[in-house]
């Protein structure tokens, strides 16, 4: 098994989508062969409670709440997990984003 490279899965406001790639690209996050600004997203909602010694971004404290967000798709080489997880947390605005990294299997 070859692990070159992984897929994130990042939980964000649609509003933060363009600022997002854009830092992820400007670092050579989003380049696949010859292309770059290569992402894809889908809407999707979901359900959330902040806990009492949150300060939550949307919702109120202890109540469950509602909402839409995007889920945010793209690849990135395996070395660079920690470095893009630290882009990302730049720009989230989340106290907590939501990452997935997922393993590519080639």
């Amino acid at each position: 098994m070859n692990l070159s490279h992984v897929k994130f899965e990042v939980l964000v406001p649609e509003e933060y989508i363009v600022p997002l790639r854009n830092l992820l690209n400007e670092n050579h996050v989003l380049t696949v062969g010859e292309y770059d600004h290569v992402v894809s997203y889908t809407e999707t909602k979901g359900y959330w409670r902040p806990l009492e010694s949150s300060d939550p971004y949307a919702g109120k404290k202890n109540e469950v709440a509602y909402g839409s967000e995007c889920k945010l798709e793209f690849q990135s080489p395996f070395e660079r997990i920690e470095e893009v997880k630290g882009l990302i947390k730049r720009i989230h605005p989340y106290e907590e984003p939501v990452i997935h990294v997922v393993p590519l299997l080639t």
